[in-house]
């Protein structure tokens, strides 16, 4: 539970300080949740759990009760940090005319962030739903129905983004892309046994 939190409290946190304001945007339902900010004024602290909902719906026979129930965990806490982080105001630099660090720091938050969160067996969104039940039902590999709804949602931003600023997002997805297959690789932290014989090594 504490690395869910921490974990969407640094994508919140990522995304309310570097990507609204230096229009950064990410693939999937992070980027969605952008552009429904932007064009209709939907908070993302509202977006969010919906886009979600509608995703884990879609994916709940496919993936099974666990995945789902831990997911749900992290959807609330993600809508609870970004209402959190509105009640402030930024704490960041504005990075909006220097798009190069935006990407590279965004990619940072949100790679760290969800990758705290996959490695506990969940998600932070319902992108990572909805790919994994793509690639289960298709048998596709899971890279390329990440990539599908990612550039989907991209190439709908450049009805409100710049070609170039579109480039620094593809950018930012990809440092978050091998951070978080990076955290996921470190297994979770397990409780030892009582009684247990057994000792960690280092």
């Amino acid at each position: 539970m504490a690395s869910i939190l921490i974990g969407t409290a640094a994508l919140s946190f990522g995304i309310y300080n570097v990507h609204r304001r230096s229009q950064i945007t990410e693939g999937g339902v992070l980027g969605l949740i952008l552009l429904l900010d932007h064009w209709m004024g939907i908070p993302p602290a509202v977006a969010s759990p919906a886009l979600d909902l509608l995703c884990y719906a879609f994916s709940f026979r496919i993936l099974g009760k666990n995945f789902i129930g831990v997911s749900a965990v992290s959807t609330v806490c993600l809508s609870g940090t970004f209402l959190l982080w509105q009640q402030f105001p930024p704490m960041l630099p504005d990075l909006s005319g220097s798009p190069l660090a935006a990407a590279l720091v965004g990619g940072v938050f949100v790679g760290v962030g969800t990758g705290l969160v996959v490695r506990e067996g969940g998600s932070t969104g319902g992108d990572d739903a909805l790919a994994l039940a793509i690639s289960k039902s298709t048998g596709c590999r899971l890279f390329f129905s990440y990539s599908a709804t990612d550039l989907t949602v991209l190439l709908l931003s450049l009805t409100y983004l710049s070609v170039r600023r579109i480039a620094f997002s593809v950018l930012t997805v990809f440092v978050s892309s091998f951070l978080i297959d990076r955290i996921k690789q470190i297994p979770p932290r397990r409780r030892r046994s009582v009684g247990s014989g057994t000792e960690a090594n280092g």
